[in-house]
């Protein structure tokens, strides 16, 4: 079983940075899943925000396009996302999630494994 664990959250400014990071282990190809970073806000649906498939493809949230980049090693075992021009809109819940059919790799309902989630807290 994949096992998935976020790092990297914290409290910081408006305009400020943040670098996410997500350590998968538990498999021998990572390269078989798509990977992707939702965020959840109190009271809020989770949303994706950022995804990489099988095939290296990135995909963005209109939210997050732009201030936002996706990436991983060539194997998959970390999974990144650097948060750039932080607003406290971005305040949430931040998880890492893997899937195996990624037909809609912005969706929860495609990603069957997750981490237990980083805080990220914008003023």
């Amino acid at each position: 079983d994949v096992q998935l664990v976020e790092s990297g959250g914290g409290s910081v400014q408006a305009g400020g940075s943040l670098r996410l990071s997500c350590l998968a282990s538990g498999a021998t190809h990572m390269r078989q899943f798509c990977m992707a970073w939702f965020r959840q806000a109190p009271g809020q649906e989770r949303e994706g925000i950022a995804s990489i498939g099988k095939d290296g493809k990135t995909t963005y949230a209109d939210s997050v396009r732009g201030r936002f980049t996706i990436s991983s090693d060539n194997a998959k075992t970390t999974l990144f996302l650097e948060m750039n021009s932080l607003k406290p809109d971005d305040t949430a819940m931040y998880y890492c999630a893997t899937g195996v059919y990624c037909a809609n790799v912005l969706s929860p309902s495609e990603y069957d494994t997750w981490g237990q989630g980083t805080q990220v807290t914008v003023s």
